[in-house]
């Protein structure tokens, strides 16, 4: 997000969404804050930044290797986009 505003907002509207559909979170971190938000829906974690703190942690960087997902901007379909990671 460009403002700690902007990222409790995006946080707080995911939260809602996914809680209308059933799905709530384990945890939240962060959210007060409003510059890094962490939020864990057990098989998936959404970190949400302000972006000045995105550019300083580059989590891409830390990442960068990890199997990666593609999801559909409706949230209805989620597709690998490398090697099979599923037990």
């Amino acid at each position: 997000g460009t403002s700690d505003r902007q990222v409790k907002a995006i946080a707080s509207w995911l939260e809602e969404s996914l809680g209308k559909e059933g799905i709530f979170p384990r945890g939240i971190e962060g959210k007060e804050f409003g510059h890094w938000v962490l939020m864990d829906y057990d098989d998936i974690i959404v970190h949400i930044f302000y972006e000045p703190v995105r550019t300083f942690y580059d989590l891409e960087r830390l990442w960068h290797e990890a199997p990666q997902l593609a999801i559909d901007e409706n949230l209805t379909e989620i597709k690998s986009l490398g090697e099979d990671f599923t037990d």
